[in-house]
């Protein structure tokens, strides 16, 4: 029989962080994060990983036509940028006075909101 798993998947990007892309055709392109999925590992990441969508003409838009949207990345791929110095960091997590986690970059030291 299996096991249920009911933990969250801790992630170290979060939508809103601003991430650099480290691997794929879109390296060293930045941008907010738009969408995590933290089921299938992946992120959507605004003005990268751009991908043209086909839509058929219909009821509800008779135009049709080809659309450019964002498509997910997976997040291995991302990197978050330190918000106080502007470079790329890797994260870790501590507790704060109040003995919640928190994330911190590793080159700085800073809390990360």
């Amino acid at each position: 029989m299996e096991k249920k798993n009911n933990q969250k998947t801790k992630l170290h990007i979060r939508k809103g962080d601003t991430v650099k892309v480290i691997a794929g055709d879109d390296k060293g392109k930045s941008g907010t994060v738009l969408q995590v999925f933290p089921d299938k590992s992946r992120a959507t990441v605004e003005g990268v990983n751009i991908i043209t969508k086909h839509e058929k003409p219909s009821a509800g838009k008779p135009e049709g036509g080809i659309k450019k949207i964002e498509a997910s990345l997976h997040i291995s791929n991302l990197q978050l940028v330190d918000p106080a110095s502007g470079k790329t960091t890797r994260t870790g997590r501590k507790l704060d006075e109040k003995g919640k986690l928190q994330r911190f970059s590793k080159k700085t030291g800073e809390i990360i909101k």
